[in-house]
């Protein structure tokens, strides 16, 4: 009798192990552990645009990088849209799975062009920027809302080119840099960004646009309300073209990317919610 209770106890405790060991095996089967894991999050391609260079980034990458997304700034050549947009779109080929492609100011046209081709890119974020329809300038489109106080900022600079004629260099006014650009950040900060302008060709930026990508791809966009390159008339005007899901930033400048990194960082996240 006693044997037969022991053998009953024995028998009952590899019923409870066998058990608790196929639950163990059932909730670390492939199904379920893939179920958990996120996917690998997209390449968040950052372009910038005239009179400034990929350091415009700086917070923004570090930001993204905290999340845990890729992140390329690639050198925008600013010498011919045309030109640029292939030179971007060639970095996009180089780079596996999906792609989030954001542009600033005249990076926005960039993108707008460099992202046809290239079928990784899931998604556009507008930051302060250009999204023209085909045929369109950025100079074209910057007038066609008043607010814009480059034009009577810009320094031109002639350059020689080999075989054509001189081009002609714009540079913003550094003594009028941080009112036009930047007047949201420290004289200090915009002191050294002035000096460290990178120009645009006037003659190669000013060519029309090619069919834009927007007009196939989910876009998203950024327009800080104190823009004084870009009117927010203007890029209130392309947004609403575009379909894009818009926020603003009260009181930014043209470089909302770099004084409020925040509201840049949530769109191109809500940017990648929407399209993985």
């Amino acid at each position: 009798m006693r044997l037969h209770r022991t053998l009953g106890t024995v028998l009952a405790s590899c019923a409870l192990v066998a058990g608790l060991t196929g639950a163990v095996a059932h909730s670390s089967s492939p199904a379920a552990s893939s179920a958990q894991k996120p996917g690998p999050k997209p390449t968040v391609v950052l372009v910038h645009g005239v009179f400034a260079d990929s350091s415009g980034w700086n917070s923004t990458i570090k930001s993204l990088q905290d999340l845990g997304y890729p992140v390329i700034a690639p050198a925008n050549p600013l010498r011919d849209l045309a030109a640029d947009s292939a030179y971007v779109s060639s970095v996009l080929k180089t780079i596996p799975g999906p792609v989030i492609l954001v542009g600033h100011s005249y990076g926005g046209e960039v993108v707008t062009n460099a992202a046809r081709g290239n079928a990784n890119v899931k998604a556009l974020v507008y930051v302060a920027a250009f999204a023209p329809d085909q045929g369109e300038t950025a100079l074209g489109l910057a007038e066609k809302f008043t607010g814009s106080k480059l034009p009577e900022s810009l320094l031109v600079r002639t350059y020689p080119q080999p075989g054509a004629p001189d081009g002609h260099d714009g540079y913003i006014d550094p003594a009028k840099f941080h009112d036009v650009f930047a007047q949201d950040l420290p004289r200090n900060t915009t002191r050294v960004m002035a000096a460290a302008q990178r120009p645009g060709s006037l003659e190669g930026l000013g060519n029309g646009s090619g069919v834009p990508a927007w007009k196939t791809l989910p876009s998203w966009y950024v327009i800080p309300t104190a823009d004084r390159v870009i009117p927010p008339a203007v890029q209130r005007f392309m947004a609403e073209r575009a379909g894009s899901k818009v926020v603003e930033v009260k009181g930014a400048s043209h470089v909302v990317m770099m004084s409020r990194t925040d509201s840049v960082v949530r769109q191109i996240q809500a940017a990648h919610r929407a399209t993985r």
